[in-house]
């Protein structure tokens, strides 16, 4: 069985009863990610402010969750804080660490370590941390999806026009994945088939598990391939549904730094989308740049070349740009500032910096104060 985004309804059983298992979800964030080439590990490289692994924690948030798990291997201390750290409010998130890399399905199996006997009929929802365009609404359709067909396995697929890389998406007869074949493995017929795995699924938990010690790593990787779990669950006779996505883009993984930029692009832009709904003009959005942490107020305009990061926060009304680079700093309502450059300072209200204005951490700005040209390390500006 094939669905696509558009076809999915509530989240209701046959009977029209919501089904009531719980959700449980594993992330996958173990990986080195050796094609990023740096000593930072993949899952927390930086994208709109927040690490990568934050943004797949996020897309959780149309779900009701029971218990995440975050399977930590590669640079585990330093992931463990960057989630602690950036987890969307609410949500409690364990970690167990798979200490040798043995491919994703060996992964999963570590997830499901931190699962407790009381999730023994939940449903596992399997998340690559590298996956940081995942959109809430399409996790929240393929969970519904899996309860309403009352499936064993649902996986998240993508048509595109180049699969190259990818897992192929075999399917049966009955229109149901009977198989997902690597690359590596794919027969000339399975290379040219279109639509692919994303590495995004929901499977019954009291088959999974089973599921899992049937893999094996007789492949051309010589790993436990977490794909290879449709054809398990197909051969005894399970049925495994699919979702189609409805944006290819959303379900691609982040590899190298090429991958990352158009990540980031795409996050960039659902920001600055979102800003100019809720009453921010955006003079050029190409140009201007939000962190996803920064807070901004009504009627706010950014001129093109506005950089904000970290924490900051502009007051209604204020005007920044061109060419205004701000890190965790407050400007208040109806300031303008502009071509400068500042970082951990706070610019009172109704005044007016810049241009060619440096504020060094520490540095304030009181209320209506009209300054040209300055560098302000700490304290009020000249002749404030």
């Amino acid at each position: 069985m094939t669905s696509r985004l558009s076809d999915t309804g509530p989240g209701v059983g046959y009977n029209g009863v919501m089904d009531v298992r719980p959700l449980c979800v594993v992330v996958l964030a173990a990986g080195e990610g050796t094609r990023m080439r740096s000593s930072r590990p993949k899952p927390v490289h930086v994208l709109c402010g927040r690490p990568m692994v934050a943004h797949v924690l996020d897309a959780l948030a149309d779900l009701t969750v029971s218990r995440v798990v975050v399977v930590i291997g590669h640079g585990a201390e330093r992931v463990t804080k960057q989630v602690l750290a950036q987890a969307p409010p609410g949500l409690e998130v364990e970690f167990v660490e798979q200490r040798v890399q043995r491919g994703t399905g060996d992964a999963a199996s570590v997830g499901l370590t931190g699962l407790s006997d009381t999730d023994d009929d939940a449903d596992v929802l399997i998340l690559p941390g590298d996956a940081p365009l995942l959109r809430p609404a399409t996790l929240a359709a393929l969970v519904d999806l899996h309860r309403r067909t009352e499936a064993a396995g649902a996986v998240l697929t993508s048509v595109v026009d180049d699969p190259s890389g990818y897992g192929r998406v075999v399917r049966g007869r009955d229109d149901r994945v009977v198989a997902i074949v690597e690359q590596a493995d794919a027969s000339d017929d399975q290379l040219a088939i279109r639509e692919i795995n994303t590495s995004v699924y929901c499977f019954r938990r009291n088959l999974l598990a089973p599921a899992l010690r049937r893999l094996s790593p007789e492949n051309a990787q010589g790993e436990y391939y977490l794909s290879d779990l449709p054809a398990v669950l197909a051969g005894a006779g399970h049925p495994v549904v699919s979702l189609v996505a409805a944006d290819p883009l959303e379900t691609v993984g982040v590899n190298d730094r090429a991958q990352l930029a158009v990540a980031e692009a795409v996050l960039r832009a659902r920001t600055n989308d979102s800003w100019m709904r809720r009453g921010v003009t955006m003079v050029d959005p190409s140009r201007t740049y939000v962190d996803l942490t920064v807070a901004l107020g009504t009627d706010v305009t950014l001129f093109p070349g506005t950089i904000l990061r970290g924490t900051t926060v502009i007051g209604a009304g204020a005007e920044i740009g061109p060419d205004t680079h701000l890190v965790d700093t407050e400007v208040g309502e109806r300031s303008v500032v502009e071509h400068t450059v500042a970082r951990q300072a706070v610019i009172g209200a109704d005044a007016r910096v810049g241009p060619f204005a440096t504020l060094q951490p520490g540095a304030m700005v009181p209320d209506g104060t009209v300054t040209g040209p300055f560098h302000l390390a700490a304290g009020l500006p000249p002749g404030g």
